[in-house]
């Protein structure tokens, strides 16, 4: 990326343009819907041209040529390399450790990076019940590494989320590592989560820590928008602003109705 920044730009567009970065020198990428769609895309567009999109409806190295609306979008069938069942694509790719990148979104996350999208309150009774796992739990157990983009709040930020619909690194790095082994899981748990106001990477301890902050974001926006005191690394620095192509793919191509990121 070598044009200057554009402005404005909103927190939204930040976070998708900082999580597509992220992908970088990955190869195969297990898309969630929603917010990770949009990144990944964007980085297929962008900083890892080579990447093979997987799409949990049974797709093999998508190449869409518009942003899907859903996992069930015929638009992801073009120019793939394989179409096949879920149940094929699950225990052909995934279970085997074919997949480098699973890319989620969340409702709820606590420090180790364990996820909630099920319910919001007491699983019997809910204030709010949620899509639930769908693929996201096979996918944070067998991809090698597990992306997460999600807007921070203390409400999505918890110290204990309401429902563990996918483990992170489940109470510390130590047990986590020791569960992954005695389980046979493939992956090694979440390596970033991206937010509105950061991006966070996992310590030794396995705990999410502050290395980047956005354009415009401060240390004590992101201490309010969350239930514990964040880790923050020595050397915190400012995210790289959008640049004008980053910006033009996002509002042109990938989201023209402002859908994600109004």
């Amino acid at each position: 990326m070598t044009d200057q920044p554009a402005a404005p730009f909103t927190r939204s567009e930040m976070m998708i343009v900082a999580a597509a970065r992220e992908l970088a020198g990955q190869h195969v990428c297990f898309v969630g819907v929603g917010l990770p769609n949009i990144a990944v895309n964007l980085a297929k567009r962008t900083v890892a041209p080579e990447l093979e999109l997987v799409y949990e409806a049974g797709v093999f190295g998508a190449q869409p040529a518009r942003l899907p609306l859903s996992i069930g979008d015929p638009t992801i069938v073009t120019r793939a390399t394989a179409v096949v069942s879920m149940l094929e694509l699950f225990g052909y790719y995934l279970q085997r450790g074919l997949i480098d990148v699973g890319f989620l979104g969340a409702a709820q996350i606590d420090r180790f990076g364990n996820i909630n999208t099920t319910v919001i309150g007491d699983y019997a009774h809910p204030r709010t019940r949620l899509p639930g796992s769908g693929g996201a739990c096979e996918i944070a157990i067998n991809a090698r590494q597990v992306f997460v983009i999600m807007r921070q709040s203390p409400r999505s930020f918890v110290e204990r989320i309401d429902f563990r619909t996918s483990p992170g690194n489940l109470g510390g790095a130590d047990n986590a590592a020791r569960i992954r082994r005695e389980q046979g899981w493939l992956g090694d748990g979440p390596s970033v989560v991206v937010t509105d106001l950061g991006i966070y990477h996992f310590d030794d301890a396995g705990e999410m820590r502050l290395d980047f902050l956005h354009p415009g974001a401060t240390l004590e926006q992101v201490e309010a928008a969350m239930a514990w005191r964040p880790k923050v690394a020595a050397g915190l620095a400012e995210t790289p602003a959008p640049t004008a192509e980053e910006l033009r793919l996002i509002r042109e191509e990938l989201d023209p109705g402002g859908v994600y990121t109004k």
